[in-house]
C-alpha cells in the first residue's frame, strides 16, 4: 500500500523554505525602493521587541561535493578570505546606515560553502565587525556549519567565545563508496573528534546532517550511519532527501550515473527504515526531515508551537526581519524577499559602488502572506487552521476539495476549520503544501524546476 502511495505522490515539488518559492517570485513588479521601504518598516516593527536575524553566506570550498546544490566557489587560494570579509562588512555597513537605531541580533548563522574554510582570525574579524555595529540579544542563537575535515579546535573555541552556541556538521553517509561517489571523504574519526570538542567546549546544541538517496546507498549504509551517529549522540539531526537537480547545477551533480541512485520506493525505504531507527534511539520527529532529542531547544520550540522555517532551515523562534549578507544570500522582511547577486564579481562590484547588491526579489501580496502562514504551519506543526477570519481565504473550499484524495488515502484529516497531517502523511507534507501553493497551481512549470517530493 505504501509503495502505491509513493508512486502516486512522488512528483516534483518545492521544499518550501519560503512562500512564494523563488521560481514564482514576481520579478516584473519588484522594485528596489519598495523593498527598502518594507525592510525598514519590519526593522522598526520588530528590532526592539524580538531583534533581527542575520544569515552570512561564505561561499568558498577547497573541493566540490557532487551532492551539493549551494552557491559556492571552489578554490584552494585562501587569499580570497580577507577581501570577501571586507566586502561583507561593507554590505553590513550599508544596511546599518538605513536603520534608525542599532540592530539587535537575535539569530546569526554562517552558511556556505564552507565557513571553516576561513581562518580563525578572519572569522573573528568578520564577527567582531558585525558586532561593532550591533547589540547582541540576551537570548540569542548563533550557529555555523562546520566541515569535519577542516574544523579545528581553535575554530570552535573562538566562535564559542564570540557567542556561538550551536554548530552543525555535514556527515551525509559513512560508507566509503558513497563518499567517493559524492566526493566527500571524511572518516568517522574526524566527525567524532569535532563533535567531542564542541561538547567539551560547551556548545548547547550539536547537529549532524545526514542524507538519504545518495548514489550506491543501501539500507545497511543508512543503519550503519545512524548507529555510528548515535554513538556521538548529537542533539539534533537533519535527515535530508538528496535533491537531484542536475538541470540546475550542471556537471557538479553528475559525478555518478543516474542508474547509481536509489529511486522511488527504494529511496523511500531508506528514509522509513532510517526514521524508524532514529525514533527507536530516542529522537523525536521535528518538522520535515528533522529530528531532535527531547532535551534540545528545537524540540521545545516544536512542542510550544514556536518552530519556524526560513531560508536557514528550521529555527527555534521567528524574527520578522532576516538580513542575508554575502553573495547569493536572501533576505526576508516578511513582506518582501530580496536576493543578492549570485556572481561573486558582480556582488563585489556593486558593494564597492555603495549599492546593496539585490538583483531580484518579490513583494508579497496579502494573498501571498495568508498562504505563507498556512504553509509555514504545515511545515512546522503538521497542521493549519482557518478558524480565525484573517486566516481564511475564498479559495479554501477549492483547496480542501483538492486534498480529499489525500484524505481518502489517510494522509490528512480535514475539518470545517482546520487540516491535520496524519503520522502516515508526514512523508507527504510537501504534497499537502502544494495544494496551498496557488502560484504553482495557476502556473504549472513547463520545464523541470524542483526535486521529487519523496
Amino acid at each position: 500500500m505504501f509503495s502505491g502511495l509513493i508512486q502516486k505522490y512522488n512528483v516534483p515539488g518545492p521544499r518550501y523554505t519560503s512562500y512564494p518559492t523563488v521560481p514564482y517570485w514576481d520579478g516584473e513588479n519588484f522594485n528596489y525602493p519598495e523593498w527598502e521601504h518594507l525592510l525598514i518598516r519590519s526593522f522598526q516593527n520588530s528590532n526592539s521587541t524580538e531583534g533581527i536575524s542575520l544569515y552570512i553566506h561564505l561561499p568558498f570550498c577547497e573541493s566540490l561535493c557532487t551532492f551539493c546544490g549551494c552557491n559556492k566557489r571552489i578554490t584552494k587560494q585562501h587569499q580570497v578570505e580577507t577581501p570577501y570579509i571586507e566586502t561583507v562588512l561593507k554590505e553590513w555597513e550599508l544596511y546599518c546606515n538605513l536603520f534608525p537605531e542599532k540592530p539587535i541580533i537575535k539569530e546569526l548563522h554562517l552558511g556556505g560553502g564552507t565557513p571553516t574554510f576561513f581562518s580563525v582570525e578572519n572569522l573573528a574579524q568578520l564577527i567582531n565587525g558585525i558586532f561593532s555595529r550591533a547589540t547582541i540579544a540576551a537570548q540569542h542563537e548563533f550557529s555555523f556549519e562546520g566541515h569535519p575535515n577542516n574544523t579545528t579546535k581553535l575554530h570552535l573555541e573562538k566562535l564559542f567565545e564570540l557567542g556561538f552556541n550551536r554548530v552543525s556538521f555535514g556527515v551525509q553517509d559513512y560508507n566509503e563508496k558513497v563518499q567517493q561517489a559524492i566526493h566527500r571523504i571524511q572518516p568517522f574519526e574526524n566527525v567524532e573528534r569535532v563533535t567531542k570538542w564542541a561538547r567539551e567546549i560547551g556548545y548547547q546544541s550539536i547537529g549532524h546532517d545526514l542524507i538519504f538517496g545518495l548514489p550506491f546507498q543501501s539500507v545497511d549504509d543508512i543503519l550503519n550511519t545512524i548507529n555510528k551517529t548515535n554513538r556521538l549522540r548529537p542533539d539534533r539531526l537533519a535527515f535530508y532527501s538528496y535533491a537531484h537537480v542536475p538541470w540546475i547545477k550542471g556537471n557538479g551533480q553528475r559525478g555518478f550515473n543516474e542508474a547509481d541512485l536509489p529511486r522511488d520506493e527504494e529511496k523511500r525505504q531508506l528514509y522509513e527504515i532510517g526514521k524508524k531507527q532514529l525514533l527507536e534511539l530516542g529522537y523525536v520527529e521535528i518538522g520535515m526531515d528533522h529530528f531532535a532529542i527531547p532535551e534540545d531547544s528545537l524540540f521545545e520550540s516544536f512542542n510550544t508551537g514556536k518552530l519556524h522555517r526560513n531560508f536557514m532551515g528550521y529555527t527555534g523562534s521567528k524574527t520578522q526581519l532576516m538580513i542575508g549578507l554575502g553573495v547569493s544570500a536572501i533576505g526576508d522582511s516578511w513582506y518582501a524577499f530580496g536576493q543578492n547577486e549570485k556572481s561573486l564579481e558582480t556582488y563585489t562590484e556593486k558593494i564597492q559602488e555603495n549599492t546593496l547588491p539585490i538583483f531580484r526579489g518579490h513583494l508579497l501580496t496579502p494573498e501571498d502572506i495568508n498562504f505563507r502562514k498556512h504553509i509555514l504551519n504545515l511545515m512546522c506543526r503538521f497542521e493549519t487552521s482557518w478558524s480565525r477570519e484573517n486566516n481564511y481565504v475564498p479559495l479554501m473550499h477549492e483547496i480542501t476539495a483538492q486534498l480529499h484524495e489525500m484524505e481518502t488515502d489517510g494522509l490528512v484529516e480535514i475539518y470545517p476549520d482546520k487540516l491535520i497531517v496524519t503520522p502516515k502523511g508526514k512523508p507527504f507534507v510537501r504534497n499537502v503544501c502544494m495544494a496551498f501553493d496557488v502560484r504553482l497551481r495557476r502556473n504549472q512549470p513547463a520545464t523541470e524546476l524542483f526535486s521529487s517530493t519523496i
